[in-house]
């Protein structure tokens, strides 16, 4: 059953997504938001890039929308009939001088930044000096996934010369308010997988009482040499177009070292990894909400010494979970989970594992949806990702892939880690990708 356009019925994942933002908002000065930052080669005009901005979000009322629910209780996303407000765009002039120095503190300070207001989902941060410039967009993860929000800028480059009405996005979607055999025997399964999880209790930072606070973010760009050679590197230890699975074995290898300095229980480093469930459908239809799921992987701490016992674990578990279904059934099972309401279902997400609900995330994009190589004739010269982690467990690392260049970003709770930490992660992660220190 489809409803009118005014209406878009969250899928499970976006309950989930939902979920985590109550949880965030409570725990920290803001809720699950992320930003994208585009680099560019040369200072972008504030007022041609302001009216390019407001043309383009003007077309999209969804952007204005609210979480509602109908009379069955069933969450949607309300759009209003149109748009009453354009693009939210912040500048700062940064000093001149080294250009990344000074941008990444105000990067910083704008990924913490709150939305104005419950109907803004979406702000634009513009960032330059006499040579340089970098465009930031901060999105509600509610609103957009990583590779959506990509999607989205790259819609806008690529309509920037049309005066076109995107009216072909369409955003209904079907209640799902049948099959429920399908959907308990989907529970049934993912039951099954958590209670296998909680066997062993995962080792994490210890989070530090106290509301409102930040997320700080270290940012590790490789050049495309050096990439060439992590790629290489990783489908030697791993096979071809296995880069994710040996990403994560050098960060949890680094991770490791991190907790070994930590005192505490726990017997194993359980990790959230995100996976995309984008079918190859019309784009289009697949930029707003969410359109993942996650695998979970979990190794004993003991294991973690040896590269080669990590990413053999980890390649036979994407294959294990992938084989069985389980991103597809997490995703269906969660449908249940929408008549629950946020603070429920946000306590309930705590039990399975007595509150440890992972040692810390990860998440490799690979290639960039943004497939242009300028944005407003300004050649990009890299595009990366700053992540809000979820808290707990108020750590996560963060990969993608632009135009032969990997980046990868350490996000984590302010007072979770001290410089020097943060510092041993980063010569970790380069030792082992072989490539020199920043």
């Amino acid at each position: 059953m489809l409803v009118s356009k005014r209406k878009r019925y969250l899928s499970g994942p976006d309950w989930v997504i939902n979920t985590l933002d109550r949880m965030m908002k409570n725990a920290t000065c803001s809720g699950n938001m992320s930003q994208i930052v585009l680099m560019l080669d040369s200072p972008l005009d504030e007022r041609i890039v302001r009216s390019g901005l407001d043309r383009f979000v003007k077309q999209f009322p969804v952007l204005e929308g609210r979480v509602a629910r109908d009379l069955k209780l069933t969450p949607y996303w309300k759009i209003p009939a149109a748009a009453k407000r354009g693009a939210s765009l912040n500048v700062l002039r940064v000093a001149d001088g080294p250009f990344r120095e000074s941008l990444l503190p105000a990067l910083e300070q704008s990924a913490n930044s709150r939305f104005a207001g419950e109907r803004e989902h979406l702000a634009f941060h513009l960032f330059t000096n006499s040579e340089r410039s970098a465009l930031a967009m901060t999105f509600d993860h509610r609103l957009f996934d990583a590779r959506g929000a990509e999607s989205f800028l790259n819609l806008f480059q690529q309509r920037l010369n049309t005066t076109a009405v995107s009216e072909d996005l369409v955003f209904t979607s079907s209640v799902e308010l049948t099959q429920w055999k399908k959907k308990f025997l989907a529970g049934r399964n993912v039951n099954r997988r958590i209670i296998a999880l909680s066997r062993s209790t995962p080792r994490s930072l210890p989070l530090q009482p106290g509301r409102d606070k930040a997320l700080r973010y270290r940012l590790l760009a490789f050049t495309e040499r050096e990439t060439a050679e992590i790629y290489d590197r990783a489908y030697r230890e791993a096979g071809y177009l296995m880069e994710s699975p040996y990403l994560l074995s050098v960060i949890t290898q680094t991770a490791h070292e991190l907790f070994r300095r930590e005192s505490g229980d726990g017997t194993s480093y359980l990790i959230p990894v995100t996976t995309d469930l984008r079918q190859g459908r019309d784009p289009l239809q697949e930029i707003f909400f969410n359109h993942v799921s996650y695998l979970f992987y979990q190794i004993p701490a003991v294991e973690a010494e040896d590269l080669k016992t990590l990413v053999a674990s980890f390649k036979q578990q994407m294959y294990d979970q992938v084989k069985a279904g389980f991103p597809r059934d997490l995703a269906e099972a969660s449908l249940l989970t929408r008549i629950a309401p946020l603070p429920a279902l946000g306590r309930l997400l705590h039990v399975p594992l007595k509150g440890k609900m992972a040692t810390f995330v990860f998440s490799h994009l690979g290639k960039s949806s943004y497939q242009a190589g300028a944005f407003m004739d300004k050649k990009v010269e890299n595009l990366f990702h700053m992540p809000r982690v979820p808290v707990p467990p108020g750590l996560g690392f963060f990969s993608n892939y632009y135009q032969g260049r990997l980046n990868l970003v350490i996000s984590y709770l302010d007072d979770l880690l001290a410089e020097d930490d943060v510092d041993m992660l980063e010569a970790g992660i380069r030792k082992r990708f072989g490539v020199s220190p920043a």
